[in-house]
C-alpha cells in the first residue's frame, strides 16, 4: 500500500493515510497504518529490532488525509504537550449536506460516547461523561444542496466533526453512521485532514503540512 510521506524528519514523520484503513490494529485485523508505517520505516532505514513510533492522534477509519506520528519517545512526550495545550493547529474540509447559511460560526456541543456501539450523542452539559466539543467553520463554496466548509478544531472529540455538523442539520456527504437519513450507501465520506501546523517540538522551526482530498466527487466539484 503506497502512504504518501509529506514530511519526516529524525523526530517526526507526516502521512497522508489512505482512507478506509483503521490507524492502528482492531478486531478486523485488516492492514493499519500504524504496522504498515513501522514496517516501512524498518525497510528504508534498515533498522534491527522492534521500531519506535508513537500514534499521537487519530483519524476515523474512512477518512483520510495529514497525520503526523513521532519516531523518538522525546518528540512523542512534546507533541502530546502540545495537543494537551492545543499549540498544534488541525485544519479539515468537509462536504456538507445542504446549503450553510451563515459564513462562519462556531459550533459547541457536549458529547457522550457509546463505547459498546461506538456512536457519539450529543447531550445536555451536565450530562455524565459528556465532553465539551468546540470548532470553527467557514464557508468556502456552495452549490444548490452541498456545501464544502474549511473546518478548524478547538478540541479532539470521537467523531466530533460529523456529529456537530449533522447536530445544525448538515450531515456531511456520504456518512453513514451520522447521515443515513439523507447518505446512500456506499458512499464515501467527504471529510479530510487537510493542515497541520505546530512549532517542532525539538527544532522549534515552524512546521506547515498540506494533504489535498483526492479529484473525485464531491470534491471535484469546485475544481
Amino acid at each position: 500500500m503506497h502512504i504518501p510521506i509529506l514530511y519526516e524528519d529524525n523526530h517526526l514523520i507526516i502521512v497522508e493515510k489512505p482512507i478506509n484503513i483503521p490507524v492502528q490494529q482492531d478486531e478486523t485485523n485488516d492492514p493499519d497504518l500504524l504496522t504498515l508505517l513501522k514496517r516501512d520505516i524498518k525497510i528504508r532505514y534498515n533498522k534491527p529490532g522492534n521500531v519506535y513510533l508513537s500514534l499521537l492522534h487519530r483519524l476515523d477509519r474512512p477518512v483520510g488525509g495529514a497525520m503526523v506520528f513521532a519516531k523518538t519517545s522525546k518528540a512523542a512526550s512534546r507533541m502530546s504537550d502540545l495537543l494537551r495545550k492545543q499549540e498544534i493547529e488541525r485544519g479539515y474540509l468537509a462536504v456538507v449536506r445542504r446549503r450553510v447559511k451563515k459564513e462562519e460560526n462556531t459550533l459547541v456541543h457536549y458529547l457522550w460516547k457509546d463505547q459498546k456501539k461506538n456512536i457519539v450523542f450529543a447531550r445536555k452539559a451536565n450530562y455524565k461523561d459528556a465532553k465539551k466539543a468546540i470548532l470553527h467553520y467557514r464557508v468556502v463554496k456552495r452549490t444548490s444542496d452541498l456545501t464544502l466548509v474549511r473546518v478548524q478544531l478547538e478540541t479532539g472529540r470521537s467523531h466530533q466533526i460529523r456529529v456537530q455538523f449533522q447536530q445544525i442539520g448538515h450531515p456531511l456527504y456520504g456518512d453513514q453512521k451520522y447521515g443515513s437519513e439523507i447518505n446512500k450507501k456506499g458512499q464515501q465520506i467527504a471529510l479530510w485532514a487537510h493542515e497541520l501546523s505546530f512549532t517542532h517540538p525539538v527544532t522549534k522551526e515552524s512546521v506547515t503540512v498540506i494533504s489535498e482530498p483526492p479529484k473525485q466527487y464531491p470534491w471535484n466539484i469546485w475544481n
